[in-house]
């Protein structure tokens, strides 16, 4: 996984997911990181957008050594067994490209369009489909047991891991101890380390055995320690939860934490929608749930033939790349989805892949490939004119999140643009100018 979590319009180039599922945080959660599209291959998203630090951290924790002895007596106190903690934590030393990683900040981001082209590729979707064959027993005894459509399960298994070819090979306990010094969310990193030791102290996996991204995901589906002590399940049956090497064990626990995360079994997790001239772009917002009758009332066409819905099932509209770009409209399975990973552009790709997967699912409307998107330092000069023009931003930290797209529907709004809430170089220009008017005015 990862890097920093960059606008959900837009995807960062990546070192892979990690993310496993949340507590995974979403897909777990991962330790501030972007996407690219390597370490693990995988195209996860960290769940929760990580800032830069303002201080050293490992300036505030004193030398590796020191933090370490420090970490040691506190996992004691928590109950870790004497001999796993010496065990795993014997000869650790920092790991100097875990801090690489985490400190990178991409100047450019990949725009969704882009992002898609490489999650929803032709070779993911051939993979997935042969194994859609070859593990059909395995898969339907799961979606029996968890409700969970299959397709769904198989897409996340290629995003994350490319199909368990690719889960990283750093140690675990070595990237979570090196974040826990010096990353930028030491707490959460501390929080990881425990939990893994804890998995160790269960006889799941030997410590050598533990590996996964720089982040600390882990196995063909990519979880945090935290979301493995709480979904991880032993569905072979051999007394291991093991993630790593047993397909039946990380499907399993995948839909295990979807179904925990409320997937609602035999309903879609979206669609592609049109709509209609002088539609309210400002309700285009996950937080914008509306039944579909509702939807319907305002103009929305939704396609013909899409099963387990009736008018009362609710829903929203995403705009991923603004009102020029396609429009999907959203249930509570792509929320749930997002619980796994909490960028929509993550989400969408795996309903997107899961649709691929069955023959069906190729976009319609075409995507604003004109569009370019904003580079980090427009992102934060984007952010301080929202903020010195009274728009409020929340923040001028270069991460285009809700607060930042709220603002960007106000400005659109008291310009009569349409409030899509989508950032780009044109909606940037148009500030700048407003900027301008505004200073001279005053």
């Amino acid at each position: 996984m990862q890097h920093t979590l960059l606008p959900e319009h837009v995807m960062p180039q990546l070192p892979a997911h990690a993310t496993g599922l949340s507590s995974r945080l979403p897909t777990a959660l991962l330790l501030g990181c972007a996407i690219t599209l390597a370490a693990c291959t995988s195209y996860s998203v960290n769940a929760e957008p990580t800032r830069p630090a303002t201080n050293s951290q490992a300036e505030q924790n004193g030398s590796f050594e020191q933090w370490l002895a420090d970490f040691q007596n506190r996992a004691l106190a928590q109950g870790v067994d004497p001999a796993i903690l010496q065990q795993a934590t014997r000869e650790l030393s920092p790991d100097p490209a875990v801090i690489r990683a985490d400190q990178h900040q991409p100047e450019f981001s990949r725009p969704v369009w882009e992002y898609l082209d490489g999650a929803v590729s032709n070779t993911r979707i051939s993979s997935g489909q042969r194994l859609l064959s070859e593990r059909a027993e395995l898969l339907s005894a799961i979606e029996e047991r968890y409700g969970v459509d299959r397709h769904i399960l198989v897409a996340i298994w290629g995003l994350e891991s490319n199909f368990g070819g690719n889960m990283g090979s750093r140690n675990i306990v070595r990237s979570l101890a090196t974040l826990a010094h010096e990353g930028r969310r030491p707490e959460f990193a501390e929080t990881q380390l425990l939990a893994a030791l804890d998995i160790l102290q269960r006889g799941d996996i030997a410590v050598d055995a533990m590996v996964g991204s720089w982040a600390g995901a882990m196995g063909q589906t990519q979880f945090i320690p935290t979301t493995y002590n709480s979904h991880a399940v032993d569905f072979d049956g051999n007394g291991k939860r093991d993630i790593w090497g047993s397909e039946a064990d990380a499907l399993a626990s995948a839909a295990n934490y979807l179904r925990a995360s409320n997937w609602q079994s035999k309903q879609p997790w979206g669609f592609e929608v049109s709509l209609p001239d002088g539609f309210d772009y400002a309700s285009a917002d996950l937080s914008q749930r509306r039944s579909l009758a509702e939807w319907r009332d305002a103009g929305v066409h939704l396609p013909s033939g899409v099963s387990g819905l009736n008018d009362d099932s609710h829903a929203a509209i995403l705009l991923p790349a603004g009102h020029r770009g396609p429009a999907f409209m959203v249930l509570d399975n792509f929320r749930s989805i997002m619980r796994y990973n909490s960028s929509t552009s993550y989400a969408l790709a795996i309903g997107l892949l899961s649709e691929r997967l069955q023959g069906r699912g190729q976009i319609q409307a075409s995507w604003p490939t004109q569009d370019q998107p904003l580079t980090r330092e427009q992102r934060l000069e984007l952010q301080q004119i929202l903020t010195d023009t009274g728009f409020e931003p929340g923040g001028v930290d270069g991460i285009l999140g809700a607060n930042t797209r709220a603002a960007v529907r106000r400005f659109q709004q008291q310009q009569a643009m349409a409030a899509d809430g989508y950032a780009n170089l044109a909606l940037l220009k148009h500030l700048r100018t407003f900027a301008e008017q505004t200073a001279a005015s005053n």
